[in-house]
């Protein structure tokens, strides 16, 4: 039986976890960096709702595995994707806490189910995601998930790969 995969919204109490997973050789190579607690309470913290991005928690029955967020890519700010016009489009990112998972097909179902979700929403137009080029797992990831290469692009965090996946 495969294992069920659901996401729950961020809390407060899953910072410290959170900031430990950042931490872990595999997410970091990826990742920019580990915050501090203070930076990850003002960007993570769900104390004020915000309608232009969500972070939730991966679980796999019912146990956390990872992290996964979603935000408009339209006047997403700090030079992200300034070109974006269509408020309709979601960007997202994500990563498995534990190496162990990876290569497994989780990563998968969980950014499949993510954008199942996503879609659900009949004002959602497309989901787009910026993995670096030479990350070849993130990429085949997404791939399989349904998402298709563009164009490389430069970001504020250096080059990436943007890809995108349509409505069916």
């Amino acid at each position: 039986m495969t294992p069920a995969i659901d996401f729950r919204p961020m809390l407060a109490s899953d910072l410290a976890m959170f900031r430990e997973w950042l931490g872990r050789p595999h997410v970091a190579e990826w990742w920019d960096g580990v915050p501090s607690h203070e930076e990850l309470m003002e960007e993570y913290a769900p104390a004020v709702p915000r309608l232009d991005v969500a972070h939730y928690i991966v679980l796999m029955d019912d146990a956390p595995i990872g992290f996964i967020q979603s935000y408009v890519a339209k006047d997403a700010g700090g030079g992200w994707w300034p070109d974006e016009q269509d408020p309709g489009v979601r960007g997202i990112d994500q990563f498995l806490a534990n190496e162990s998972q990876l290569g497994r097909g989780i990563g998968t179902r969980m950014v499949r189910a993510f954008g199942d979700r996503l879609f659900a929403d009949p004002g959602v137009t497309r989901i787009q995601t910026d993995p670096s080029p030479k990350n070849g797992r993130a990429i085949r990831c997404y791939e399989k998930a349904g998402f298709r290469a563009v164009r490389e692009v430069i970001t504020p965090d250096g080059p990436a790969l943007l890809m995108y996946r349509d409505r069916d």
